[in-house]
């Protein structure tokens, strides 16, 4: 579980390029790991790319089972969260 906070943190400021993370694949990643319609395997499956060994298979799981436990109203709240770092004047610089 800390390796999934980790990697959360580690992407996280990345979102502050353009208005949103300025890289599509990251935007749609982030998007089918917060979408309680795509299964852990969809998810695996959409990032089979970058996934070179079992603990990075294990992390992406562990991510998106997070994601899968949450509310509804959570996951929208996750999602505001996101556009406020967007529009924060933090980023603003980026």
């Amino acid at each position: 579980m800390k390796l999934v906070t980790v990697l959360v943190l580690v992407a996280l400021p990345l979102y502050c390029y353009a208005g949103s993370s300025g890289c599509s694949l990251l935007d749609n990643v982030i998007d089918k790991a917060v979408d309680p319609t795509v299964s852990k395997d969809e998810y695996r499956a959409y990032l089979k790319d970058f996934l070179q060994t079992e603990n990075e298979e294990n992390a992406a799981d562990e991510l998106k089972q997070c994601f899968l436990q949450q509310s509804n109203e959570t996951l929208a709240n996750f999602k505001q969260m996101l556009e406020v770092m967007y529009n924060s004047i933090y980023c603003k610089a980026f």
